[in-house]
């Protein structure tokens, strides 16, 4: 009979979430998750959470509702404030917990460089929270502009940028003008929409960098075809709320910039500095586990894998971090077998897409045996290809319904109804300020 191990997991994103279902109902393993929210959040598609055309709750899923029949994984909604690993305890806010197993899954951040004027006033979205923060700012930008007559706050107000050319920039940039063409008009008759400016702030040459050269070419057509300013070779230096200073020295006014230009890894204190590289990432083996130690784990964004194909890590994205945690839980079975019949991991490249709006997303895919030349295909297939696979990767049945409806009344009408403005509820007043 083995020993039944104690796993921890740091992290309820797409790794940790992902190896805490390959354990579930393992008799071998006692499986804590820890996360401070008590959902998984699907990334993907925060922007559209923020442009309002889907709701919070359709791209979030119940941490608890997954393991309802599960007899061996527990959350915990807690804030990790330490790890020993002398000790193997990881320190909570509200205790800690003992472990033989330590998986870090703590996925990425937003990176503003060390930036404080960036930090604190630019809008970051890398959470469902900050999507919603995001939402609100737009909508309330908005109808701020209905009570001032003051024409360089109306123009600042009527100015939104967007900073990073990569796939969240790019998909936001779209929303916010297909938002300009279809739905601001109609809410808002008495303000001037061909004033308005949506300006994606790119500081390498093209969008969509990551992805083949057709595929950035495309992406920026499209962004300009929808209205959009596409400014590459650009690098914003300050913001202070209102005026955006560029490395050249020129300014742009703008009521809302949102950061979308880098992530960094969330590393747990307690992890030595030495094990941790560019971009705030934990060095790993080919088995995902952390430098130096035999049972500490670092999976997905977090993790810095270095291998022959790829020399400076993996990419975070949503793959890899799923796929390394499938080839842990599938080495783990092997115990109490050597490490030596365990399977390093290897990422299989599966393609790469982004969408930009309405019948517009472009589509890498691999061909075979590694030839490093990748097919290319945009448009409205593209664009299905695109919704059809996310779609499959929303967690639960009624979750992937509600996505659908929304996509297909938004399709159909060129709106979307999710436009709320929510406030905080007036205690000593007892009032509540709704839509």
């Amino acid at each position: 009979m083995h020993t039944i191990r104690k796993v921890v997991i740091i992290g309820g994103g797409f790794a940790g979430l992902q190896l805490a279902r390959k354990l579930n109902n393992k008799p071998a393993f006692a499986v804590t998750l820890i996360d401070r929210f008590n959902y998984h959040q699907f990334q993907p598609l925060f922007y559209q959470v923020a442009t309002g055309g889907l709701d919070a709750s359709n791209i979030s899923f119940p941490l608890r509702k997954v393991f309802h029949n599960s007899k061996n994984v527990r959350i915990r909604l807690d804030k990790v404030t330490g790890i020993d690993t002398q000790a193997q305890v990881v320190h909570t806010e509200h205790g800690r917990q003992l472990y033989d197993d330590l998986v870090i899954a703590t996925g990425a951040d937003t990176n503003f460089f060390g930036n404080a004027d960036l930090e604190q006033h630019t809008y970051p979205m890398k959470s469902t929270v900050e999507a919603l923060q995001l939402r609100h700012k737009i909508i309330t930008n908005f109808e701020a502009l209905l009570y001032t007559q003051d024409p360089i706050l109306q123009q600042r107000l009527l100015t939104i940028v967007v900073v990073g050319g990569g796939p969240t920039g790019v998909e936001l940039s779209g929303a916010i003008a297909e938002m300009k063409s279809f739905v601001l008009p109609k809410d808002y008759p008495e303000i001037d929409f061909s004033k308005m400016r949506i300006l994606l702030l790119e500081g390498t040459g093209k969008t969509l960098a990551a992805m083949s050269e057709s595929s950035s070419r495309q992406s920026q057509q499209y962004l300009q075809q929808l209205g959009v300013e596409v400014m590459t070779n650009t690098l914003m230096e300050t913001y202070d709320g209102q005026t955006i200073t560029l490395k050249d020295g020129n300014t742009i006014e703008s009521g809302l910039v949102i950061w979308a230009a880098g992530i960094k890894g969330n590393v747990p204190d307690g992890i030595d500095p030495s094990l941790i590289v560019r971009g705030n990432r934990i060095k790993v083996n080919r088995f995902n586990q952390v430098e130096g130690f035999s049972n500490v784990y670092a999976l997905g964004d977090v993790a810095w894998m270095q291998t022959p194909s790829y020399p400076n890590g993996h990419p975070q994205v949503a793959n890899v971090a799923i796929n390394q945690a499938v080839n842990l839980a599938n080495n783990w079975r092997k115990y109490p077998a050597d490490i030596a019949e365990w399977k390093p991991y290897e990422y299989k490249d599966l393609g790469s897409m982004a969408t930009v709006g309405r019948n517009k997303a472009v589509v890498d895919l691999p061909f075979p045996k590694s030839s490093g030349k990748r097919w290319h295909f945009g448009g409205l297939f593209a664009w299905l290809v695109w919704m059809f696979l996310h779609l499959m990767l929303i967690l639960g049945v009624k979750n992937k319904l509600m996505v659908f409806i929304n996509w297909m009344y938004n399709y159909l009408t060129y709106d979307q109804s999710l436009r709320l403005i929510f406030k905080e509820f007036d205690r000593d007043h007892r009032t509540t300020s709704s839509t």
